[in-house]
Order: structure tokens, then C-alpha cells, then sequence
């Protein structure tokens, strides 16, 4: 009986309690939606959801050798949300990030974006901009400060040219579907390797959701998607070569081009004048962008790939394998020079006025004879050297993929029929044998023919990746005899007496090549009797070392005058920089950097 009343008053004060507790939930429930709750429901409706994307680490390019071209840094910005920005706080806002009302407003208005979606009214802040906008965000509902990724290329505007640089979406492309997974107002590459590469550069941008209460303020994280950093590159680019080059031109417009011998792997583009892509890195001014596009010395135009020019003496190659190949004449043919020709009315003169007397192939290269090459082109035929031309890549584009060539001109009969609806004459095969009249090449086009000259008549497709699988185009069926000859008189042309290439001889490694003068105006004077615009282009095209070629260029100095003084001692100091052991040149690129 006693149990039974023991169990009845535990009943009992559990009862009790468990009434207690829910008048207590009760009492609560009645003070937070009758007494607290207009209040609470204000602060809950003044929550928000935000999303914000998180770019990606862009991927870092790197030269041939390892030395890295580019760095990611901070960018930072000061933007707000729309739907929660009260408009009224305009006045003050402008005055704490040093704007005027008027560009606030502007900034504000410019925007057809969605509500919940951030207008960046800053960009480029820096720490102690951050600093102070974040010590008065609270007084500003919705304005936040974003991080991105800035991109600093560490070496200015050398190799400009073939890295490119970052630009924001333009609208076209935030339209393009490619596009979608990229934030509004990120960077994408927009030239050079930044933009042919760019998908796998910028790697996929990531996403937190977050909580935030009425005045910006994160109450808590609800998802987080960690974005993927963009894929590194390794460029065939040689980044000390590159800079001797640019150093060497000093100041002279041009452009150099210089391959793998055994590969195509492009080792040096140069396009001088050139630019500096950290000008872009952060969003160019329109002033800026203007300056830059109507500069009358158009350093946006790569020389390279999108000039061509009449390849003078240099294409004196070309004709000497074709009256080789087609038994024209033979290495021991002579012809003598008297300072120039006689055809007709016209007289088709020498570079030296006095003459070269009797030469043949050889001492004809050495000594750029015009007169032995007028009667190389004579006996063989310019059809049959368009033939040659053609078939060391000349006259088409070589498929180098970072930017529009142009294609160049190799004439012959048909072309010529066809175009100017007249037939071709004798005349015309003079000029056109030493590189001059219609021929036109780009400074490309040219590496690769003196490339194939160096390698045994490989045309590679250029490339711009370490290790990229080769690409042969098409092989020039010339006879091993008939490389040997040519590439030994290019190798006298740097080191025997009275070669027009002597500028480019190196106590280092033993270079061959080819100068060229290319005519501006058509009666050939003395560069110092004209203006500069009016000066002759100076040509070098260059291989090495001889004996095992493992580089071939060229180069190309507008209104430069005589290849030999100012497009070969270029050519030299680029070899050499090339030909420095790895470790020297890391080292030697970082003292620079």
C-alpha cells in the first residue's frame, strides 16, 4: 500500500512538472509572437540570403625553362547590393570612397543587372582603402568589399606580344555561352596565350552562400562550392632570350621570330614596339586604350605574324636551291659582276657599285652578289622559284596559332596573268630573284623557311608549348648536297672576309645567315640623304650552331638600313642569351626581376 502512494506522488510531480514546462513553453511562444513579434519579424524579413562568387586562382605561365612569367595578386573592390542599398546614403558613401555623387549615381544607374547581384563602384583599392571602407561598412547596408585575382606579369612588356593580357567580359562575350560559368566583371584572357588558352587558365569559379542580417553583416555560411585554380602552362618561350632581344633592339621598330630547329617550339617572338600588359591587368583606362590604338608607332600591331614586308637578299636562299635543285647552275658556275646588268632601257644595278668580279655560289651568298643571282633566276626561271618558295612554307600562313597572320606574296606567271592581266617579263624575275618587287614575306614565315634550311627541310608548324608533340607540315624534297652547300656559304657569310653578316660572328657558338636590305622607295639611295620612314628594312635570318643546328630566326628592323649592322648583331645576342646554360639564365632572370 505504501509503494502504491510513493508511485501516485512521483506521478504526481512528474505531472506537475511537465504542466510546468509547458506553460513555460507557452509563456514563451506567447512573448515571442505577441509581445516580440512585430520585432523579431522585422529582423527576420531583414535577413538575407547572399551569393557571392569566388573567382579561381588563374593558372601561372611559366618559359621553357621554368621561370614563371606571371603572378596572381589581390584585387580589391568596393561594391554593394543593390536591393539592399538605401539610395539616400549616397552623399556620404561618395564621400567615403573619394567619388564624386554624379560617378556613384552614374555607377548605380549604368547597372541592368539583377538587384541581388553586386555593382562594383571602386575597383584597384588598396590595404589601407580596405581598411577604411571595412571600419564604416556598418553604416552602409549592403555595401561589401570583394577579393579577386589580380594577374602582375613580372616582366613588363617583354614577350607582350605572345602572353597577352586579362580584360574584363566584354558584352558580346557575357553573352557566349563559354562564358556562363564566369563571374560578371571577372578578368578572361584577351590576348595572346592569356586568351587562346584561357578556359583552362581560369579554372572554375567557386560559390558561398552565406546569411547576412539588415546591415551586411554575416550571421553564418549555409554552403560553400571551393573554387578549382586554373591549369598551369609551361611556354616553349625562352624568357632570357626573349629579353636580350628586345633589349637589342633598342628602341627600333621590328620584330624577330626564332624556333626549335628539331621541334618548331617558338623560343622568342618579338614585336617591337610593344606594350605593357599590367596596363590591363586591373582594367585599362579608356584614355589609356585610346593613346594605345591610335599611337602612330601601333606598338598593338604584332610585327611578326601581321606585317609584311619584301624579304631583300635573304630570300637570295630560295633562288640559289631552286637553279641548284633544278641543274640551272652548279656550286662552281661563275658569273661576273660588274656592278650591275644591262637589259633594254634599264640597267638592274649591284648593292656594290664597283662590282664583285667573278663568283660563284659561294662567295655569291658570302657577298650578297645581286648580279650572281639575277642570272640564277635568269637560268632557272621565276615560275620554278616560286616552286622553291612555296615549298619552304613562303606565300601561306604557317599556322601559328596565337593571333591573324598574313600571308605574304610569292608571284609567278599565273599570279601575275590572273591580277594584273599582263604576262610576266624578264625584268620581273630579276628583281623578284633578290627578294624585292611583289615577293613579300612575314617575319615568321621567314624563321621557318631558314629553319627548314637548318634542320633538312622540315616545315614545322610553329608552337607555342614546351614539349608539344611536332607538327610537320610538309618536307622540302631538296638534296642533302644542296642544304650542305647553302648552309656553308650562310656560315661564311658570318665568318669569312667580306661577309655582309660579320656583325652577328660570336666568340661563342658558331652562328650561319643571311642578311637582306629590303627597298622602301624604289631608287636606292643612301639612307643618310633620306628621312627614316623612307629607309631601307634590314634583314637577318640566322641559324646555329652550324655544325648541330639547334635554333634558327629571324629578324627584321624597319627602316633599320643594311641587315648586317643592324638586324645581325640582334641575332647574335639573342643566339647567345639562348645558348646560356638553364640554371644562369633563372638566375640571371631573377636579379632582373
Amino acid at each position: 500500500m505504501q509503494n502504491e502512494q510513493q508511485d501516485t506522488r512521483k506521478i504526481a510531480v512528474v505531472s506537475v512538472l511537465i504542466l510546468l514546462g509547458f506553460l513555460i513553453i507557452l509563456l514563451r511562444l506567447w512573448q515571442l509572437q505577441i509581445l516580440e513579434g512585430d520585432e523579431l519579424r522585422k529582423i527576420s524579413e531583414s535577413n538575407r540570403l547572399r551569393v557571392i562568387k569566388v573567382p579561381a586562382p588563374r593558372g601561372i605561365i611559366f618559359d621553357r625553362n621554368g621561370i614563371p612569367l606571371v603572378k596572381n595578386t589581390p584585387y580589391f573592390c568596393a561594391s554593394v547590393i543593390p536591393e539592399e542599398f538605401d539610395a539616400a546614403s549616397i552623399p556620404s558613401l561618395a564621400r567615403v570612397l573619394h567619388m564624386t555623387e554624379d560617378e556613384l549615381r552614374e555607377k548605380l544607374d549604368r547597372t541592368a543587372q539583377s538587384p541581388f547581384t553586386p555593382v562594383k563602384l571602386k575597383e584597384d583599392l588598396s590595404f589601407e582603402d580596405v581598411s577604411y571602407i571595412e571600419a564604416r561598412r556598418s553604416d552602409f547596408p549592403g555595401l561589401i568589399v570583394e577579393i579577386e585575382v589580380g594577374r602582375e606579369y613580372l616582366y613588363g612588356g617583354i614577350g607582350a606580344h605572345v602572353i597577352g593580357y586579362l580584360g574584363k567580359l566584354t558584352p558580346s562575350q557575357s553573352k557566349d555561352p563559354e562564358f556562363n560559368d564566369v563571374p560578371l566583371n571577372a578578368f578572361i584572357g584577351q590576348w595572346g596565350v592569356e586568351k587562346f588558352f584561357d578556359k583552362s587558365l581560369r579554372g572554375t569559379a567557386g560559390q558561398r552562400i552565406i546569411e547576412v542580417d539588415a546591415i551586411g553583416r554575416e550571421i553564418r555560411l549555409l554552403k560553400e562550392k571551393p573554387p578549382v585554380k586554373g591549369a598551369d602552362l609551361n611556354l616553349s618561350l625562352d624568357i632570357a632570350l626573349q629579353k636580350a632581344a628586345e633589349d637589342a633592339f633598342e628602341g627600333k621598330a621590328g620584330a624577330l621570330v626564332a624556333l626549335k630547329a628539331d621541334t618548331g617550339e617558338i623560343l622568342g617572338l618579338v614585336s617591337e614596339p610593344s606594350f605593357d600588359p599590367n596596363r590591363f591587368a586591373k582594367g585599362i583606362r579608356s584614355e589609356d586604350w585610346r593613346a594605345l590604338t591610335t599611337d602612330k608607332k601601333v606598338p598593338m600591331l604584332n610585327r611578326a605574324i601581321q606585317s609584311q614586308y619584301p624579304p631583300g637578299s635573304t630570300f637570295k636562299i630560295i633562288t640559289a636551291i631552286a637553279a641548284l635543285e633544278e641543274g640551272a647552275m652548279d656550286t662552281t658556275a661563275k658569273v661576273d659582276c660588274r656592278g650591275g646588268i644591262n637589259y633594254g632601257r634599264w640597267r638592274f644595278g649591284c648593292w656594290k657599285k664597283t662590282g664583285h668580279n667573278v663568283v660563284s655560289l659561294h662567295r655569291a651568298l658570302v657577298e650578297s652578289c645581286d648580279v650572281y643571282f639575277y642570272e640564277a633566276g635568269k637560268r632557272v626561271g621565276f615560275d620554278k622559284v616560286y616552286d622553291y618558295a612555296t615549298m619552304f612554307g613562303l606565300g601561306e600562313e604557317t599556322g601559328f596559332p596565337i593571333g591573324r597572320e598574313r600571308k605574304g606574296l610569292i608571284p609567278n606567271s599565273k599570279w601575275k596573268q590572273e591580277t594584273r592581266k599582263t604576262a610576266w617579263y624578264l625584268g620581273e624575275t630579276f628583281i623578284n630573284s633578290i627578294g624585292q618587287g611583289y615577293v613579300a614575306a612575314t617575319p615568321i614565315q621567314m624563321a621557318v623557311m631558314m629553319n627548314a634550311v637548318s634542320n633538312g627541310g622540315n616545315i614545322y608548324k610553329p608552337s607555342i608549348l614546351k614539349g608539344a608533340e611536332p607538327v610537320v607540315v610538309k618536307k622540302a624534297l631538296v638534296s642533302p648536297g644542296t642544304m650542305e652547300a647553302v648552309r656553308s656559304a650562310l656560315q661564311g657569310v658570318v665568318s669569312e672576309s667580306g661577309g655582309t653578316g660579320y656583325a652577328a660572328k660570336s666568340s661563342t657558338v658558331s652562328i650561319g645567315g643571311k642578311t637582306g636590305t629590303a627597298q622602301v622607295v624604289g631608287i636606292r639611295k643612301d639612307s643618310k640623304d633620306l628621312a627614316e620612314h623612307l629607309r631601307d628594312h634590314a634583314w637577318f635570318v640566322a641559324f646555329a650552331p652550324v655544325e648541330k643546328p639547334e635554333i634558327a630566326m629571324s629578324v627584321l628592323v624597319e627602316h633599320g638600313g643594311h641587315g648586317g649592322t643592324a638586324a645581325a648583331p640582334i641575332a647574335k645576342k639573342a643566339i647567345e642569351a639562348y645558348m646560356l646554360p638553364a640554371e644562369q639564365k633563372k638566375e640571371l632572370m631573377h636579379v632582373q626581376n
